[in-house]
């Protein structure tokens, strides 16, 4: 090995090439999170960083794998993920990078970067919890979950599992206050603002679904109310068109009705079902011709 080398090579620290990239980084990363350090030898902020790196690494014993790549000698790979100063460290998991630094952290920092690449030691509790949920145990998955989060506080699946069974299990405004309490920083963005629309949607939902809201409104078209009724029980069953459907006429007869009520249900079933959804795409062309006449 050069002298160029920072540092020895162990078992989960390597030096990795374009011969070799495929299976030490994006096959390991598969089974193992791998840190993909690109230095170069006349770089001294690589050798202060390298020890660093490889005291964790060990010390993790076989949980992280480290990778070093040399940057002047993998131009190929320098472009290819886009590295444009050195030290640059890229976490992989799964075969992409999912996090990455410039620079030298201290040793706190590079700490706190690796264990957020590590399975929380709650995982196995929140799978249970969303089994519990997916076969309609509800009161189960909250504890569960619940569980979960006594194990690790800061595990965010389990945080957002436990509001998704208040919400299964109509405790609204449980959920509605443990979604205002989550932290800011949560990662998980897009189911954040799904279950914000759940809620919404959730809270549409008449006492009595087994109301004839088809036979009110066939004596009365203009019967406002029962339309966004039946389009809450129909949201319900998921007849995301029939729902849509309803609340769309509500915009179309009277946009001012309960405070643009039709219309603001509509967007809480968009944000429900995500913008890709076809019925989706469809009523908001719908819902735009309405807005624009």
């Amino acid at each position: 090995m050069s002298a160029d080398t920072p540092g020895p090579v162990e078992a989960d620290i390597i030096d990795v090439n374009l011969t070799n990239f495929q299976r030490d980084v994006i096959d390991a990363s598969q089974r193992t999170p791998v840190l993909v350090d690109f230095w170069a030898p006349w770089c001294q902020p690589c050798h202060a960083l390298a020890p660093l790196l490889e005291s964790l690494v060990a010390e993790y014993a076989g949980r992280v794998r480290l990778a070093r790549i040399n940057a002047d000698d993998n131009p190929e790979l320098s472009r290819r993920f886009q590295v444009r100063g050195i030290p640059n460290v890229k976490a992989f998991i799964g075969g992409v990078v999912v996090n990455e630094f410039a620079g030298v952290l201290p040793e706190r920092e590079l700490r706190a970067f690796m264990d957020a690449l590590l399975p929380s030691p709650a995982e196995p509790v929140y799978a249970q919890a969303q089994a519990a949920l997916a076969r309609g145990a509800t009161e189960d998955a909250l504890a569960l979950n619940e569980e979960a989060l006594e194990i690790d506080p800061a595990f965010e699946p389990a945080a957002l599992g436990r509001i998704e069974a208040l919400i299964a299990l109509a405790r609204l405004d449980d959920a509605q206050a443990a979604l205002d309490a989550l932290p800011y920083e949560q990662q998980d963005r897009a189911r954040i603002g799904t279950l914000y629309a759940r809620i919404a949607v959730a809270r549409r939902q008449p006492g009595d679904v087994a109301t004839d809201h088809a036979a009110r409104i066939a004596l009365n078209p203009g019967d406002l109310a029962a339309r966004l009724a039946w389009s809450a029980a129909l949201a319900a069953e998921e007849d995301w068109s029939g729902a849509m459907k309803q609340a769309l006429e509500v915009v179309r007869r009277d946009r001012s009705f309960g405070d643009d009520a039709g219309r603001r249900a509509m967007l809480d079933l968009f944000a429900l079902l995500g913008s890709e959804h076809p019925t989706v795409r469809h009523y908001r062309h719908e819902l735009a011709a309405v807005l624009n006449r």
